[in-house]
């Protein structure tokens, strides 16, 4: 898969754009805030990029106008699709693929790309929800089905929490709670498909990431992704301390575990007015030499792990899509490396149909990724370099 043309309308600070496209690597060279990230993200509409995510929409959209118009010619196998989507201030949103609509969740279907950025550093030293959200972003690009599993997991998770607020609020006894007992039906149901489908997917990554790691490293430091479920006892948030003690559900069936572990936790959880174990509070550990990655790698470690979990995600994609390779995306990640380093990243994605690649100085990109290279000032495409 590749973008062949670009158009952009009233997107961030782009009045107007064309931007043409060739295969392998294009770079677009520019000084900080002229636009050079805005450009990429235009493609990363509808397309879940991991740890940064896509900007809220009215964020998207130039000061002024009140909409913005993103149209990307996409061609795979000799087929060209039109996938054009149009951001409203006051108002839905709206997509097209060859000028029939489509719901704007739906677009992962036809588009797949992969960002690294610098910030996603925060994936291996920030928070757990940080890397729930990675897990389930590259599971909506492997089955979109999944954007509305987390969406009614994510509402049945919000009136569960209100009832048990009101519970709390009216000293209703545990025993007076059978609507309780239906939110619980629906939270498990849901929760395990999504604990599952999570479970699953780290395990198709391991394999990629210790290969990932070592492309761009040099050396293997033996990565590791261990799940941490809550319903299965973990403490992941620092609040959940002392939530999950009584939590003795053992591994097996993760329907029958996740019901077990909310018995136990009921009346905490009653004490607390809110929902202490499920998918909304699991986590995935990252391990090097077995050591926890968050608070023992260094810098150089950290940011590798974080870079082989992308590169890992677009190798899973490349295994599994009908539409190819996804469209890899480096924002400015270059200034970040040594010589070496810049290298061994340049070989790593060398395989891939297109790559994206921003940059401030022109030359902190390896020659061989420069063939295709677009200038940008101040929201205007300038004449290839």
């Amino acid at each position: 898969m590749r973008v062949t043309h670009l158009s952009l309308t009233d997107f961030r600070n782009y009045r107007t754009a064309e931007v043409p496209f060739a295969a392998g690597a294009n770079l677009f060279v520019g000084r900080n805030r002229q636009g050079n990230t805005n450009l990429v993200e235009s493609l990363g509409y509808g397309t879940p990029w991991g740890s940064r995510g896509v900007a809220p929409d009215a964020a998207m959209i130039r000061k002024d106008a009140e909409s913005a118009v993103v149209r990307a010619r996409i061609q795979h196998e000799g087929r060209e699709l039109l996938v054009e989507v149009q951001l409203n201030r006051g108002s839905a949103n709206r997509a097209q693929v060859n000028r029939a609509a489509i719901k704007p969740r739906e677009l992962p279907r036809y588009f797949s790309s992969v960002l690294f950025a610098p910030e996603d550093l925060a994936l291996v030293r920030g928070e757990p929800g940080i890397r729930r959200r990675f897990l389930d972003q590259l599971l909506i690009q492997r089955s979109p089905r999944f954007s509305a599993v987390i969406a009614d997991y994510e509402r049945v998770l919000k009136q569960r929490n209100t009832l048990l607020k009101s519970a709390r609020a009216t000293r209703v006894r545990p025993d007076q709670l059978g609507t309780l007992d239906i939110w619980d039906d629906r939270l498990i149901a849901l929760g395990s498909e999504l604990i599952d489908a999570r479970l699953d997917l780290v395990a198709r990554l391991s394999e990629p990431v210790v290969s990932a790691y070592r492309s761009v490293a040099g050396d293997d430091h033996h990565p590791r992704l261990l799940p941490q479920l809550t319903i299965r006892g973990a403490h992941v948030e620092d609040e959940d301390e002392d939530a999950g003690a009584d939590v003795t559900a053992s591994a097996g069936d993760t329907t029958e575990t996740f019901r077990q572990a909310l018995v136990a936790v009921r009346p905490k959880e009653l004490e607390r007015g809110l929902t202490l174990i499920g998918p909304h509070r699991d986590d995935v550990l990252f391990e090097l030499n077995g050591l926890p990655a968050k608070g023992y790698a260094s810098h150089g470690e950290s940011w590798s792990f974080a870079l082989a979990l992308k590169l890992a995600s677009a190798e899973l994609l490349r295994r599994e899509s009908s539409t190819g390779d996804p469209v890899l995306i480096l924002d400015d990640v270059f200034a970040e490396l040594d010589q070496a380093r810049r290298r061994m990243l340049a070989t790593a994605v060398a395989g891939y149909e297109q790559v994206l690649i921003t940059a401030a100085v022109y030359d902190d990109v390896p020659d061989e990724l420069t063939a295709h290279t677009v200038r940008i000032e101040a929201g205007t495409i300038v004449e290839p370099a």
